[in-house]
């Protein structure tokens, strides 16, 4: 298969010779494996997302719940979690083809959700409260639980939703990433069990997860503007490719809600 074939695709994906919607090159997912690819090759930068020499990324991890099915049919079970992007010490398919589990020694683990025009989900199958924010944090600390690393001792344990400054300064994502609302949330999902072992797992890996953790959101904005500080002519480059995620992907969003 030709990569020149498959780029060349891509290159006229958002023109008036397209041969498939924009939004399949012009979305969060390919907007987050730049920034996150640019960053790797720029370490050190002061920034929430930095990375250090030692870091690996990868897009689409899976990562183990606390909640997965114990039995067939299981009604409070979930499945793993697709990570938008991760950055840490990690191992990506040591069980199965994209888990993730963290190295040995691992010092670092940074899970990031991207976002254009949508909003964090409400919930799961079997628990209609337990939101992408929530989960996402509950499936961090089972990561470390798994691990066997306490929490303490990480140098840096990280969640956060990148989406358009607009987005977040609406206030879209705000009130699930509260730390206090998660808390409350992972809480009410471990009760459901009834289960000595999930509530140990609750006191032992998920509070001191939620102690020790960095929450918040990030614009993309912002993300474009410090790619710019450093590398001007890369800067440009996301921009550009930012500005057309917002215009194929607002049209989207503008044509459902209508």
């Amino acid at each position: 298969m030709s990569i020149e074939r498959i780029a060349k695709l891509f290159e006229r994906c958002g023109g008036p010779e397209k041969n498939f919607p924009p939004t399949d090159l012009y979305n969060e997912g390919w907007m987050l494996r730049l920034v996150l690819d640019w960053l790797s090759f720029n370490p050190g930068i002061d920034h929430d997302l930095a990375f250090v020499t030692t870091d690996k990324w990868y897009s689409e991890a899976l990562i183990p719940s606390a909640f997965l099915p114990r039995v067939r049919g299981d009604k409070l079970a979930e499945s793993w979690t697709h990570a938008d992007g991760v950055i840490g010490d990690f191992v990506i398919g040591a069980d199965r083809e994209g888990d993730l589990s963290l190295a040995e020694g691992a010092s670092r683990i940074l899970v990031t959700e991207a976002k254009m025009f949508s909003k964090l989900s409400s919930g799961v199958k079997n628990a209609s409260y337990f939101n992408q924010a929530a989960r996402n944090v509950a499936c961090i600390a089972e990561v470390i639980c798994r691990a066997q690393i306490s929490p303490s001792s990480l140098e840096k344990i990280g969640f956060f939703v990148i989406a358009p400054e607009s987005q977040i300064n609406d206030g879209v994502f705000a009130e699930q990433m509260a730390p206090e609302r998660i808390r409350s949330i992972v809480s009410r999902r471990v009760s459901e069990y009834k289960q000595p072992e999930k509530n140990k797992w609750l006191a032992d890996w998920f509070i001191p997860t939620l102690e020790n953790i960095r929450i918040r959101e990030i614009s993309w904005e912002e993300l474009v503007g410090l790619i710019n500080q450093s590398d001007s002519t890369f800067g440009a480059q996301i921009d550009a490719f930012y500005g057309k995620c917002l215009e194929f992907n607002r049209y989207v969003a503008n044509r459902f809600a209508s």
